[in-house]
C-alpha cells in the first residue's frame, strides 16, 4: 500500500502510519506501561518496510507523503525512551540494511539529519553506542560521502576518534591531528570517477599460466620493486577479465594486498608505496566481481581504517585516493547493492551480479567516485494497475486491436492481402471486427509488394505526369524504408524489384528527349530513384540491372540520357526562364549523380559482359563530359555548381585505370591530352591568377575535383604513353599576362600554390601529383626547376611540408614520396658541369662554399634536425580507428584549471590550423577540414620546422642554405629550429600510413648515404621506435572484430582500413629492416629490438583469416606476409647464430599455427605465388640454419634446454597431421610445377632442408612414394638425355638439354638428404635399383663436374653405414638399364667399376670430385663384397705411386691423405689388412709418409699400423719391419698423448700371445722407451686427472712392462 500506484491510497496509508505510531509513541503515552503499547509499531520494524520508506516516501514529489514519511522516521529514531529494549533492539537491527539510503539525509540542521547523525556517535559509556561497532565505523565513513560538507566534516572528527583509539595507533601512519583532518574534508569528492565495468569474455585471452607468473613475480621479495610495481599493473589489466578472478583468489591474492596495506601504514611504510596503487586498483576489480567477498571484508573493522589511513597518506595522490573512495563504496553500500534483497521473494544466499549497481536514491544524495549504474528509480513493490473498460473504447486502441485480430486470423498480411482482393468474401468475423476502407489502404500501402505493384500499375496506367512522378516518389519512399530497417543484405523492396517488371514500366520515358519542362521534371524523378537503388544495391549489385542501363546509356541517338549532358547551343540561347533554367541545372545535377553511382557500382563486378558495356561507357561518357567543360571566358560569368558537377563526375570516372581506351575513333593519349588541356585552364583560371585559395572561398571545389582529376589523369597518361614526352605537356607559362615583352619560361610553377592551400584535402591531392610526376627523371627535372624562386627549393619545401608536425598525416605521406622519387635518380658527390641532376644544393653565404649532390643532402638532412623529427614523429603514431572523442565537445579557450579531467583528456583544445603567414590570415578562412590538438601538458617536443609562407626572422643566420638547381638567390633558413620564430607546441596525431612512406623514404636514404644513414638510426634509437609500433595483437583483435562483429563494433569498413593501414606500415618496415641487414646487421640483432620484433612479426604471420572474406584485405595480408618471409629470410641469411634461437623459440610458442600458416602459404602457390615463395625460401634459409647449428653444437654439451627445429619437428606429437599435410603440400608443389618454374626449384629447396633436418619428414615422404618418384624422374631424363643425343645439335636443344641437367642435380639432391641417415629409405631406393640408374646416368654424370660431385655424395650418403647398398654397388647392371654403346662396358661392369677407374684417372686440379670419389670408396672399404673388388681391379697399386713432398715442405698433400683415409677404413677388417701386405713397399711408404703431418688427420699412417697389429697373421710381417717397429717405439716419446696410446697399443697387440714378438721388443732401446714411458704416465696421470683414454693408455703400458719382464 506504501508504493500504491494511487496517490489518494499511498497518501492515505502513511498517513495512518503515522497515526499509529503518534498513537503509540506519542508523550501522552508516558504515563502508560511502555510494553503494552510498542507492540502496535512492529508492523512498520521489517528491513523492506523501511527501505520503502527511506528510498521512496522521502523521494516523493507529494508533499504529503514525504512529510508523512519524514515524521514517521523522526518518531521512530526519537522514540527509544518510549520502546521496551526489545522493540529498539528489533528496529536498529531492522535499520541496519536501510542506513546506507538513510544517511543520505543526514544534516546538522534539521530534527531528522541530527537523529540519523547520532547513530554514528558512539556512546558516553566504554564506546558503546546505538549502532554495532562496525556498522557504526562504517555509517561514519559513509558520511564522508555526502554532499554536505558539515556532515564530512563531523564524520573527521568521528573518525579522529576512532583512530586515536586504535590499537597500535601509535605505530601507524600517518599521525592523526587537526592538521591532517583539515585538508581532507572533500577528499572523495573526485573529479574523475572510476567506471566498474569488466569484460565477460567467452574465451580466455591470456594463460592461465601467465598470470601465475606474473604473480610469483609480484609477490616475491627478491625481485625489485618497481619489477613487482609493473607486474602489479600488468595483473591489474588482467584482472579486466572476470574469468582471470578465479586464478589470482586461490593464490591468495587479496590476503597478499591486505598484508602490502598494513606494511604501507606503518612506521617504515614508504618502502612499498610504489605498490599500492595497483594493489588497490586489483582489489577493487576483484571486489566488483565477487559479492560474497565484499560481505566478507565488509565487516572487517581493520580493513576500513586500514583504506582510510592508506587514503590520507596518499591524500595529494588523486589516482590513489579514488581507488579508496571506489573500494568504499563496493564495502559500505553493500547492502543496497543487492536488488535480490528487496524482491518479494528474497533469497538468503547473496546474488552475484555481473555489474554493481546501487539504488537511485542512493547516488542522488553521495558523492560516489565511481560510476554506478542504478536500480530501484520505482519502488520493487509497486504494481501496475490494470486497463479500464473506458480504455479499450478507444478508437485508437480499437483500430489497433482489430487490424491484429485480422493480422493474426489470416496468418499475416500476404493472405490477409490475398483475401481483401479476392471477389468471394465469407463473412467469418464480426461487424467490429471487419476492416475499414481505411483499414485496407494502410494495409496496401504499408506492404512493400502489395505497393510496389500499386505503384507499377499507376505508371503503366498514369494519363498525366502528376501521377507517374508520385508513384516513383513512392517506391523511392519504399526504398528509404530499406535502409531505415538497418539490416545488412538487401530488404523487402530490393528483394521485391527483383521480381517485378519495372524496367518496362520506367523504360519508355528514359528513350525520347524531354519536350517540355513537366518532362524533364519528371525524369529527374525517374533519375533519381535509379540512383538510390543503384545505392541500395551497391555492395550486392545486380548485374541485370546494370546491364540494362549500359544497353540504354550505349544506345544510338537519341541517347538522352547522355545527350541531356551537354546542352545545344539553341537550347542556352532559350533558356531565358528562371524555372526552366533550374529545372535544368537540377537535372544535369541527377545525371552525373547518376552516373557517379553508376560507377562505383562496378567495383565489385565480375560478369565479363557486363564490364565489356562497362568499358565502352566509360570512354563515351568521358568524351560528353569533356563537352561539358567549356571554360571559355573569365571565371565570374561560369555557373560554379554546374561546372564543379562535371569536375566531380571526371573525378569517379578518372579513378579508373583504362578509362580513355575504349574509343573506337578517338587515340586513348589524345583524349588524355584535351582533358589536360581542360583542366590545366581550369586550374589556372580559379586558382592560380585568382591569387589561390587564400582570396576567396569561391571555385572551392572546383579545385579540388579539378586537381583530383589531374591525379588520375597523370596516371593515365603514364599507362598510355609510349615515352616519357607527355611530361612537356604539363607546362605552364611562367609570370603574369601583363609581361608581354618578358620570355615565357615552360615549367610546372603552378602547381607549387596548391601544396599550401587551405584544404589539406587539395594540398594532399596536388602533393599527390607531385609524387606521379616526379616518378619520371624529366618530372624531378622540371618540378625543381619550377621551385628555383622558393625559399630552400624543391629539396627545402618537400622536407619542410614532411617535418611540419602540424600537417596532416595525408599530406606529409605525400612529400615523402615526393622525396623518395628524387632520391631514385643517382646524384653526384661533387659539382659536374653540364650534369642533369644535381640533387639538393646548399650554400653558404660567408664562406662562399656550396655543396651538391649527396653531401648536400647530408647537409640538409643535418640542418633540418631530420632524423630528430622523425624520433617525435613515431612518438605521436595513433594505432587507433578513430582520431577523436565523439563525446568531446570543443573547448577553446577552456583553462587548464577548469578542466574537470586533467591531463587524462585525450583532445583538450580543437583549432583549425592556418597555412599562411600571420600578416595573410583571415578569421573566417579556417577551414572545417582540418582540425589540430594542442597537448595540455609541456612535454618535452622536438619543436617544428617554421611553415614555409611564415616569416623568417631577421636576427637568424645559418651556415648553409638548401637551394633549387641553378639558383642565383640564396634566401636564408634558420640555423636552428629552435631559433626560430616560436610556434605554439602543436601536433597532430602521426598515422601508419605516413610512417609507412617514412620507412619507404629511410630504405632510399639507406641505399644513398649507407654509413651516415646506418650511424643516424644508431643514434636517434629510431629503429627500435619504428619496430615499437607493430603490434600483432592489435591486428588479430580487429580481424577477430570482422569475423565477428559485435552490435557495438565499428563499421566493417573502417575496421578494414585499420588493419590494412596497419599491413601496410608492416610491409613498408620489413623492407626498411632488410636493407638495414644488408647493410649493417648489427642495427637489427641487438636483443632489445629483435626479440620483439620476431614476436610481433610470427604473430601477423600466423593471425588466423580463415572466416575474412575481403578480397582486398585478405590480398594485404598476402602482400605483408610475403614482405615478412623475406625480412626473417633476410635475418637468418646475414645473422644466423645470432637470430635462429630467437626465431626458433618465437616458433615454438605458435608451432601449430606455425605449421598451419606454412600449409596455406605453400598451398597459395597458383593463387599468389610470391607469399609461396617466400615461405618456401624461409623455410629452407631457417631449415638449413638449423643444420649449421646442428654441426655447430655437435661435439657441444649444452645444458639449454631451449627448442630447435629439430625437436619441434620430429619430437611435438599433437601438431603431426599438420606436419604431414606440410610435408604434402611441399610435395605437391614441388611435383605439380613444371622444370622450368621457378617455384619448383623453390620448393625443392625447402623440401632438401626439410629431409636433412627431420627424420619424420623422410618418413612421410617415403610414404609419399617421392623415392619412387624421384627414381622414375631419373629414368625419364635419362631417356631424354639419349634421345637428343641421337639428334643434330642445336642451341635450343643445348638448352633444353642444360634444363634436364638441373632437374637430374635436383632429384639427386632431394634423395641424398631423404636417405640422409635413413635406413628404411634407404632399402627402398635400394628396391627402386638406384645403383642401376646411376650407372646408366654414368655417361653424363661423366661431362658434367657438378652433376658429378652431386651424384657422389647422393652415394656416399647412400652407403654410409648400409652394407646391402654397398654390396649394389658391386652388381653388373648390363642389359637392364642400357647405355650408349660408346660409353658402355664390358659384360659384368659394375658402378664400382666406374667409380674405381674415375679414382685412377682424376686429375689433381678438380679437387671437389676427387675428395668425393675417395670419401665414397672409403664408405665401400667398410664392405667385404667392395674389398674384393677393390683387390682384384689392382687399384690399390696406384697408392704406390703416391708422391711425397719435396724437401722443405713438411705437410702431406690432400690426395694422399684421401689415400690414407681409404687405406683406414680398409686396415679395419683383416682382408683388408692383407690387400695391404701384399703392397710391395706399402709399409715402408706408410712409414715414410708418418713422418709428415696434417691439419685435420696427422696420425693416420699410425693407425693403419695399429689396426696391422690386432691380426696374428699380420705380425710376423710387421716384426720384420724393423721401420715399422722404430716407429711404433718412438711414438711412445712423442709429446703428443694420442701418438703414444697408438704407439702403446700397437705394440701391446704385438707382444700379446706372440713369443717370438717378445724377443724382438726386448731390445733395450724399446724396453727403455717402454719403462719410461710407464713411470712418467704414473706421475702425470693422477686419479683425479684419469680419464677412459689415459686409462687405456696406462693398461697397454702396465701390460707391455709385464710382458718383457717375464721370462
Amino acid at each position: 500500500m506504501l508504493s500504491h500506484p494511487l496517490l489518494q491510497v499511498k497518501v492515505g496509508t502513511y498517513h495512518c502510519c503515522l497515526e499509529i505510531i503518534k498513537e503509540c509513541l506519542g508523550v501522552h503515552n508516558v504515563t502508560k506501561p511502555v510494553s503494552s503499547l510498542c507492540n502496535g509499531i512492529h508492523f512498520l520494524l521489517h528491513p523492506k518496510v523501511l527501505y520503502e520508506i527511506s528510498a521512496f516516501g522521502m523521494q516523493e514529489p507529494k508533499n504529503e507523503v514525504n512529510a508523512a514519511a519524514k515524521a514517521i522516521l523522526v518518531y521512530l529514531l526519537q522514540g527509544r525512551l518510549m520502546m521496551t529494549a526489545l522493540t529498539w533492539n528489533k528496529f536498529i537491527e531492522s535499520l541496519c540494511p536501510v542506513i546506507p539510503v538513510l544517511q543520505g539525509y543526514a544534516d546538522t540542521e534539521d530534527a531528522l539529519g541530527n537523529s540519523i547523525l547520532l547513530l554514528s556517535q558512539a556512546g558516553s559509556e566504554a564506546g558503546e553506542g546505538i549502532l554495532p561497532c562496525t556498522v557504526r565505523l562504517k555509517s561514519v565513513l559513509r558520511l564522508l560521502l555526502v554532499k554536505k560538507p558539515s556532515v564530512r566534516s563531523l564524520a573527521l572528527k568521528l573518525l579522529a576518534c576512532h583512530l586515536t583509539k586504535e590499537e597500535g595507533a601509535d605505530r601507524k601512519r600517518p599521525s592523526i591531528d587537526a592538521r591532517v583532518l583539515s585538508r581532507v574534508t572533500n577528499l572523495f569528492v573526485v573529479k574523475k570517477p572510476i567506471e566498474l565495468k569488466l569484460d565477460d569474455r567467452r574465451e580466455l585471452i591470456i594463460k592461465v599460466e601467465t598470470v601465475e607468473k606474473v604473480y610469483e613475480i609480484f609477490i616475491s621479495d627478491d625481485i625489485d620493486l618497481v619489477l613487482r610495481k609493473s607486474a602489479a599493473e600488468q595483473l591489474a589489466v588482467m584482472m579486466q577479465d572476470i574469468k582471470m578472478h578465479a586464478v589470482v583468489k586461490k593464490l591468495c591474492l587479496i590476503d597478499k594486498i591486505i598484508e602490502y596495506l598494513n606494511e604501507c601504514v606503518g612506521q617504515d611504510g614508504e618502502v612499498v608505496e610504489c605498490l599500492i596503487q595497483p594493489s588497490l586498483t586489483l582489489l577493487r576489480k576483484v571486489l566488483s566481481a565477487d559479492p560474497v567477498m565484499r560481505v566478507s571484508l565488509s565487516q572487517q573493522s581493520s580493513l576500513l581504517t586500514l583504506l582510510f589511513r592508506v587514503s590520507l597518506i596518499f591524500h595529494e595522490d588523486c589516482t590513489v585516493v579514488t581507488e579508496v573512495g571506489a573500494l568504499f563504496c563496493l564495502l559500505l553500500f553493500d547492502e543496497v547493492s543487492r536488488m535480490d534483497m528487496w524482491s518479494v521473494n528474497a533469497s538468503n544466499k547473496p546474488s552475484s551480479p555481473s555489474v554493481f549497481s546501487l539504488p537511485v536514491s542512493v547516488f542522488r544524495r553521495y558523492h560516489l567516485p565511481v560510476h554506478v549504474l542504478g536500480h530501484h528509480a520505482v519502488s520493487p513493490y509497486s504494481i501496475v494497475l490494470p486497463l479500464s473498460a473506458d480504455c479499450l473504447a478507444l478508437k485508437p486502441v480499437s483500430d489497433m486491436l482489430r487490424i491484429a485480430w485480422n493480422l493474426s486470423w489470416y496468418h499475416g498480411s500476404d493472405n490477409l492481402l490475398k483475401e481483401m482482393s479476392s471477389e468471394t468474401k465469407i463473412q467469418e468475423c464480426l461487424d467490429t471486427l471487419q476492416l475499414s476502407s481505411e483499414d485496407t489502404l494502410a494495409l496496401k500501402m504499408t506492404h512493400t509488394a502489395s505497393g510496389l505493384k500499386d505503384c507499377l500499375h499507376s505508371i503503366v496506367q498514369a494519363a498525366a505526369h502528376r501521377e507517374v512522378r508520385a508513384a516513383v516518389t513512392r517506391m523511392s519512399f519504399y526504398l528509404l524504408n530499406d535502409r531505415l530497417s538497418l539490416k545488412g543484405g538487401a530488404g523487402p523492396c530490393g528483394v521485391t524489384l527483383k521480381s517485378l517488371a519495372w524496367h518496362t514500366a520506367l523504360h519508355r520515358f528514359l528513350q525520347v528527349l524531354p519536350a517540355c519542362t513537366e518532362d524533364e521534371k519528371l525524369l529527374i524523378d525517374i533519375i533519381h530513384f535509379l540512383n538510390k537503388l543503384l545505392k541500395e544495391q551497391r555492395k550486392n549489385s545486380s548485374v541485370e540491372l546494370l546491364n540494362w542501363l549500359l544497353e540504354l546509356l550505349l544506345r544510338h541517338s537519341p541517347n538522352p540520357l547522355l545527350d541531356l549532358l551537354v546542352l545545344a547551343e539553341s537550347q542556352a540561347q532559350e533558356e531565358t526562364d528562371d524555372i526552366r533554367t533550374a529545372v535544368r541545372q537540377e537535372l544535369q545535377k541527377e545525371l552525373i549523380a547518376l552516373y557517379n553511382t553508376l560507377l562505383l557500382s562496378f567495383m565489385a563486378v565480375t560478369d565479363r559482359k557486363c564490364l565489356e558495356l562497362f568499358y565502352v561507357f566509360q570512354t563515351q561518357l568521358a568524351l560528353k563530359l569533356l563537352q561539358c567543360l567549356r571554360v571559355t571566358d573569365a571565371p565570374h560569368f561560369y555557373g560554379l555548381p554546374s561546372l564543379e558537377r562535371t569536375l566531380r563526375g571526371m573525378a569517379h570516372l578518372t579513378a579508373f585505370p583504362g578509362w580513355s581506351s575504349h574509343s573506337p575513333l578517338t587515340k586513348p593519349l589524345e583524349i588524355c591530352v584535351k582533358y589536360l588541356s581542360g583542366l590545366l585552364e581550369v586550374i589556372t583560371s580559379f586558382y592560380v591568377e585568382r591569387g589561390g585559395n587564400a582570396m576567396s572561398f569561391m571555385g572551392k571545389g572546383v579545385t579540388k575535383s579539378t586537381v583530383l582529376c589531374l591525379l588520375h589523369l597523370s596516371h593515365e597518361m603514364m599507362a598510355q604513353a609510349q615515352s616519357s614526352e607527355w611530361l612537356s605537356l604539363w607546362f605552364l607559362p611562367l609570370g603574369s599576362h601583363s609581361e608581354e615583352h618578358a620570355p615565357t619560361q615552360q615549367g610546372l610553377a603552378w602547381l607549387i600554390p596548391l601544396w599550401v592551400d587551405r584544404d589539406p584535402e587539395v594540398r594532399f591531392t596536388s602533393l599527390g601529383l607531385g609524387s606521379a610526376l616526379t616518378t619520371l627523371e624529366t618530372g624531378c627535372v622540371a618540378l625543381a626547376s619550377s621551385c628555383q624562386n622558393i625559399s630552400g627549393g624543391l629539396w627545402g619545401t618537400v622536407v619542410n611540408i614532411l617535418l611540419d608536425q602540424s600537417e596532416c598525416s595525408m599530406v606529409r605521406r605525400e612529400a615523402a614520396f615526393i622525396l623518395q622519387n628524387l632520391l631514385v635518380i643517382p646524384m653526384p658527390s661533387v659539382i659536374i658541369k653540364d650534369y642533369t641532376w644535381q640533387g639538393p644544393c646548399v650554400h653558404d653565404e660567408d664562406s662562399g662554399l656550396s655543396l651538391m649532390g649527396k653531401p648536400a643532402l647530408q647537409a640538409l638532412l643535418y640542418h633540418c634536425h631530420f632524423y630528430e623529427h622523425l624520433t617525435q614523429m613515431v612518438k605521436h603514431c595513433y594505432l587507433g580507428r578513430y582520431t577523436f572523442d565523439v563525446n568531446c565537445s570543443a573547448l577553446v579557450g577552456t583553462s587548464e584549471g577548469s578542466d574537470l579531467n586533467g591531463l587524462d583528456e585525450s583532445f583538450k583544445f580543437w583549432r583549425g590550423p592556418s597555412r599562411m603567414s600571420n600578416q595573410d590570415r583571415d578569421p573566417s578562412s579556417l577551414s572545417t577540414s582540418e582540425t589540430m590538438v594542442t597537448p595540455s601538458s609541456e612535454s618535452a617536443e622536438f619543436s617544428p620546422l617554421v611553415t614555409l609562407a611564415a616569416p623568417l626572422p631577421e636576427a637568424s643566420h645559418d651556415q648553409f642554405v638548401a637551394q633549387g638547381q641553378q639558383e642565383t638567390v640564396s634566401p636564408r633558413l634558420p640555423r636552428d629550429s629552435s631559433l626560430a620564430a616560436p610556434l605554439p607546441r602543436q601536433c597532430v596525431f602521426v598515422t601508419p600510413p605516413l610512417l609507412s612512406a617514412v620507412c619507404s623514404l629511410l630504405d632510399s636514404l639507406l641505399v644513398i648515404a649507407p654509413g651516415d644513414t646506418a650511424s643516424a638510426f644508431r643514434q636517434a634509437r629510431l629503429l627500435e621506435l619504428l619496430c615499437s609500433i607493430a603490434d600483432a595483437a592489435l591486428i588479430e583483435m580487429c580481424v577477430q572484430e570482422l569475423k565477428a562483429p559485435l552490435p557495438s563494433s565499428p563499421p566493417v569498413e573502417h575496421t578494414q582500413a585499420q588493419v590494412s593501414f596497419l599491413l601496410e606500415y608492416l610491409s613498408s618496415l620489413s623492407r626498411l629492416l632488410q636493407s638495414c641487414l644488408l647493410v649493417d646487421p648489427d642495427l637489427v640483432t641487438q636483443n632489445k629490438l629483435l626479440k620483439p620484433l620476431i614476436t610481433n612479426v610470427i604473430g601477423v604471420l600466423t593471425i588466423c583469416t580463415k572466416d575474412v572474406l575481403d578480397v582486398e584485405l585478405i590480398s594485404a595480408f598476402y602482400q605483408t606476409w610475403t614482405h615478412l618471409f623475406n625480412l626473417l629470410a633476410t635475418l637468418l641469411r646475414k645473422a644466423g647464430a645470432a637470430s635462429l634461437p630467437s626465431v626458433t623459440m618465437g616458433l615454438a610458442k605458435h608451432w601449430v599455427a606455425v605449421i598451419d600458416m606454412f600449409c596455406r602459404c605453400v598451398g597459395l602457390s597458383t593463387t599468389c605465388p610470391t607469399l609461396s615463395t617466400a615461405s618456401l625460401q624461409f623455410l629452407s634459409i631457417l631449415l638449413t640454419e638449423e643444420a649449421k647449428r646442428h654441426l655447430r653444437d655437435k661435439d657441444k654439451t649444452s645444458l639449454c634446454h631451449s627448442p630447435t627445429m629439430t625437436s619441434l619437428l620430429d619430437t611435438t606429437q599433437e601438431n603431426q597431421k599438420s606436419l604431414e599435410r606440410l610435408n604434402e603440400v611441399i610435395i605437391q608443389c614441388y611435383e605439380g610445377k613444371p622444370s622450368r618454374d621457378v617455384l619448383k626449384r623453390v620448393a625443392a629447396d625447402a623440401l632438401m632442408s626439410l629431409l636433412a633436418v627431420s627424420r619424420r619428414a623422410q618418413k612421410l615422404a617415403l610414404k609419399a612414394d617421392l623415392i619412387d618418384n624421384c627414381m622414375e624422374q631419373m629414368k625419364h631424363i635419362n631417356a631424354q638425355l639419349s634421345l637428343d643425343s641421337l639428334r643434330p645439335r642445336k642451341a635450343a636443344l643445348r638448352k633444353k638439354e642444360d634444363g634436364f641437367i638441373k632437374e637430374l642435380s635436383i632429384t639427386m639432391q632431394l634423395l641424398r638428404n631423404c636417405l640422409y641417415q635413413n635406413e628404411e629409405c634407404k632399402e627402398a631406393a635400394l628396391e627402386a635399383h638406384l645403383v642401376p640408374v646411376l650407372h646408366s646416368l654414368w655417361p653424363w654424370l661423366l661431362m658434367d663436374d657438378s652433376l658429378m660431385q652431386i651424384a657422389l655424395q647422393l652415394l656416399c650418403v647412400y652407403t654410409a653405414n648400409f652394407p646391402n647398398g654397398c654390396s649394389s654397388l658391386c652388381w653388373s647392371s648390363y642389359g637392364q638399364y642400357p647405355v650408349q654403346a660408346a660409353c658402355r662396358g664390358a659384360p659384368g661392369s659394375s658402378l664400382m667399376l666406374c667409380v674405381l677407374k674415375l679414382a685412377s684417372q682424376m686429375p689433381l686440379e678438380n679437387t671437389a670430385v676427387q675428395q668425393m670419389v675417395f670419401m665414397f670408396l672409403s664408405n665401400l672399404a667398410l664392405s667385404h663384397d667392395c674389398k674384393g673388388v677393390i683387390q682384384k681391379s689392382n687399384f690399390l697399386q696406384n697408392f704406390l705411386s703416391v708422391t711425397l713432398p719435396k724437401r722443405g715442405n713438411k705437410h702431406l698433400s690432400n690426395l694422399t691423405i684421401l689415400w690414407l683415409k681409404l687405406l683406414l677404413n680398409i686396415s679395419f677388417g683383416e682382408d683388408g689388412q692383407q690387400m695391404i701386405l701384399r703392397l710391395d713397399g706399402c709399409l715402408d711408404l706408410l712409414t715414410e709418409m708418418s713422418k709428415y703431418k696434417h691439419k685435420s688427420s696427422p696420425y693416420i699412417p699410425l693407425l693403419i699400423f695399429h689396426n696391422i697389429c690386432f691380426s696374428p697373421a699380420n705380425k710376423p710381417k710387421i716384426l720384420a719391419n724393423e721401420k715399422v717397429i722404430s716407429v711404433l717405439a718412438a711414438c711412445l716419446e712423442s709429446k703428443n698423448q694420442n701418438a703414444q696410446r697408438i704407439g702403446a697399443a700397437a705394440l701391446w697387440a704385438l707382444i700379446h700371445n706372440y713369443q717370438k714378438a717378445k724377443t724382438i721388443l726386448k731390445n733395450p732401446s724399446i724396453k727403455r722407451r717402454v719403462d719410461e714411458a710407464y713411470s712418467s704416465a704414473r706421475k702425470t696421470f693422477s686419479d683425479s686427472e684419469e680419464t677412459p683414454l689415459n686409462a687405456y693408455y696406462l693398461k697397454c703400458l702396465e701390460n707391455l712392462v709385464q710382458l718383457l719382464n717375464s721370462s
